[in-house]
């Protein structure tokens, strides 16, 4: 179980949420001083969704699972890599705090915190994610942190001015409450694909391809909040299976309109292995002056 040094916020009322020590027998809670509290799920994660919750679809149990399968094969290993050394480095060496937010199956944070690890540094870490199917894996892969069911585009129930790295692999981004919560000597680690992404095994699979105008889309909701440090391209070649063709297909956002026996379906008779590019780009944002304000 993770410790109590966390500065999170109720998302009812914004006082200062504690990790409070189970008793036997019992989960450990997220209290409140006016009294709201968020129990544990037996799985591990806490579920913060307040009021309406959230209208948008979050990843299920099956799109999970496969992304499980994908993950733990180290195909991505080299994304997980450079992600780590790029957070890293700019950690204190005690009393830092990380958020990844769209955690997923917490895959990405706990390479940073094996690295923060190697490199002498205590981390406290909190994931945010929008499906309780994924936190319970998050959970598990990473007990130490703090794993909350949170819609990202509401305020985040973390403290201003109380985290040293913000990571955000493959997920929704909300700039104003990045730069919120990010001390002004921050960073902001964002993973984007790029234009080619998957395309050979997208061609097959319907996986979706990549917008238009993607970067310069990126580049405007952070203006005014960040001023961009470094951007790197990360290419893995892919050689896979069928089945592991079909995991990730499935588990990104092809998930939500085909089911995994149709992308199966798709990928039959397909020669092995499948070869694919991989093509992402991780940038570093810096708080900018207004986003600091």
């Amino acid at each position: 179980m993770p410790s109590a040094d966390f500065p999170l916020l109720c998302p009812v009322c914004s006082d200062p949420l504690d990790l409070l020590e189970p008793n036997t027998g019992t989960q450990p809670r997220l209290a409140c001083a006016a009294g709201h509290h968020f129990d544990a799920a037996r799985q591990g994660y806490f579920n913060l969704l307040v009021g309406k919750g959230t209208s948008f679809e979050a990843d299920s149990a099956a799109m999970v699972q496969s992304r499980v399968n994908f993950l733990g094969g180290g195909h991505y290993r080299p994304l997980a890599q450079a992600v780590a050394s790029a957070v890293v480095p700019n950690l204190p060496g005690t009393g830092a705090v990380v958020l990844d937010s769209g955690t997923g199956t917490g895959h990405y944070l706990r390479e940073i915190l094996d690295a923060a690890t190697a490199d002498g540094r205590h981390v406290a870490a909190i994931g945010l994610d929008i499906s309780k199917f994924a936190l319970r894996r998050a959970a598990r892969l990473n007990p130490e942190a703090v794993n909350m069911v949170c819609d990202i585009w509401q305020p985040l129930p973390v403290a201003t001015g109380s985290v040293d790295a913000v990571t955000v692999v493959f997920a929704p981004r909300n700039p104003a409450e990045f730069a919120r919560v990010l001390r002004p000597a921050g960073v902001l680690v964002v993973v984007t694909p790029r234009r080619g992404h998957l395309a050979e095994v997208a061609a097959v699979t319907g996986m979706l391809g990549i917008e238009e105008g993607k970067d310069e889309r990126l580049a405007e909701a952070m203006a005014g909040h960040f001023d961009l440090e470094s951007a790197r391209d990360v290419d893995i070649p892919l050689e896979l299976t069928r089945a592991a063709a079909a995991d990730l297909a499935f588990m990104g956002p092809a998930g939500h309109h085909l089911n995994l026996g149709q992308i199966e379906a798709r990928l039959d008779g397909v020669p092995e292995p499948v070869t694919a590019g991989a093509k992402f780009r991780l940038l570093v944002f810096r708080p900018g002056k207004r986003g600091t304000a």
